[in-house]
């Protein structure tokens, strides 16, 4: 479950990992800007990046200025999010930005901590356009931090004398955290040192494990619940879960059409694994039903971000001649452009693909960019074969 920046920062500020003061201002209470010291800066409160380049990072000198600002953010769309609430912190100095995570590794099993002297940016753009600026750091989950690896964490990110330990603390208590609350991820992006030499998280972020949080109740206390909120799911997340599909949409441009949750963690973990960008988690659950099929099939075509398909079955509780005919009537009904590359084993994979080769055979230009491997096809080449097509489809 992800968290509002000023949650995540909450949560810092009791864990000891500085942050500036804020307060947070919906239309209701206006009145809390008479508290703040100006300048500030006005940030709304989403879940998704570049508010900065999007217009929904502000400034402002005095209440008045103030007001107007929050007012003309409030109410507005940020890609699929509405606003509805913005962070007032005061406005600082920055010498440097830099880059702190915590996170799981799924391939290797393993939390990290990852860093990076250049931050402010995403760190996909930061891993694209230079891969050796980020350093990775792995622990056992038996293990502890020590004092002696905060300080060479610390001194990855450039920090040196008193700055060192100040950092160095920064990074315990930040793995610690992680840790402690069964996170996903924390992120400080930026962890910025200011012109009077001080460090801050200026940004924070946080994934809980909405499972886990029962065994938190220090959450609770702060007002952090587990929650369902229709209002920030995607267009698209809430026709999923209309149909009863556990969906997610991501960022890339590789859509996920795979069997169960674990492999569809799986491809996507994979796909990033060789550079390309996946756009959605799915998963189909257990023996679904052609119309589910379909309906799954359908949030992908439909999504235009994606540029190609990656698609796997294994056939076990659930049947490859099903999916088969799933992909057959889809294809039939509405004559997708998008090319799919997929891979299907197990059970019923005869059957399944004899279905699909009589209606390739009999309709060869409807299903001319669509390509189904057997088992014989390791499941590494066929995503790099959807990456491949898909860096190949300029938009």
């Amino acid at each position: 479950m992800r968290l509002y920046e000023y949650e995540a920062k909450r949560i810092f500020k009791r864990h000891n990992i500085p942050v500036l003061d804020g307060i947070v201002v919906d239309k209701t209470n206006f009145n809390e800007l008479d508290n703040v010291v100006y300048p500030v800066v006005i940030k709304a409160q989403v879940f998704l990046g570049a508010r900065g380049k999007a217009g929904f990072v502000q400034f402002a000198s005095n209440r008045k200025e103030a007001e107007t600002k929050i007012t003309g953010i409030l109410g507005k769309r940020h890609g699929p999010f509405i606003i509805e609430k913005v962070l007032i912190e005061k406005k600082i100095e920055i010498e440097r930005e830099l880059y702190l995570a915590v996170t799981i590794d799924r391939l290797e099993h393993k939390p990290l901590i990852i860093v990076s002297k250049k931050g402010g940016v995403e760190i996909e753009e930061i891993a694209e356009k230079s891969p050796g600026a980020i350093l990775k750091h792995y622990f056992s989950l038996s293990d502890k931090i020590h004092a002696f690896q905060g300080r060479k964490i610390a001194s990855n990110l450039g920090l040196k004398g008193s700055q060192l330990g100040s950092g160095s603390n920064i990074v315990i208590k930040l793995y610690n955290l992680f840790l402690k609350l069964e996170c996903k991820l924390v992120e400080i992006n930026p962890l910025v040192i200011t012109k009077a030499k001080e460090i801050f998280a200026l940004d924070a972020k946080v994934d809980l494990d909405e499972d886990a949080m029962f065994r938190h109740p220090e959450l609770k206390e702060m007002g952090i619940v587990a929650r369902h909120e229709i209002g920030e799911l995607t267009a698209r997340e809430k026709i999923a879960k209309a149909n009863g599909i556990p969906y997610v949409d991501m960022d890339g441009d590789i859509g996920v059409f795979p069997g169960g949750a674990g492999f569809g963690i799986a491809a996507i973990d994979l796909i990033q694994h060789y550079g390309g960008k996946p756009a959605n988690f799915m998963d189909s659950g257990g023996a679904p039903s052609q119309e589910k099929l379909r309906a799954m099939l359908g949030l992908l075509i439909e999504n235009p971000k994606v540029k190609a398909i990656f698609g796997a079955r294994f056939g076990g509780i659930s049947r490859c001649d099903d999916w088969a005919k799933a992909v057959v009537q889809y294809v039939f009904e509405n004559k997708p452009k998008k090319p799919m590359i997929m891979r299907m084993v197990g059970n019923m994979e005869e059957a399944g693909r004899k279905i699909l080769e009589k209606a390739k055979k009999e309709h060869a230009e409807l299903f001319k960019d669509i390509k189904i491997y057997a088992y014989d096809t390791p499941i590494e080449e066929v995503i790099k074969e959807t990456i491949r097509v898909a860096k190949c489809i300029v938009k």
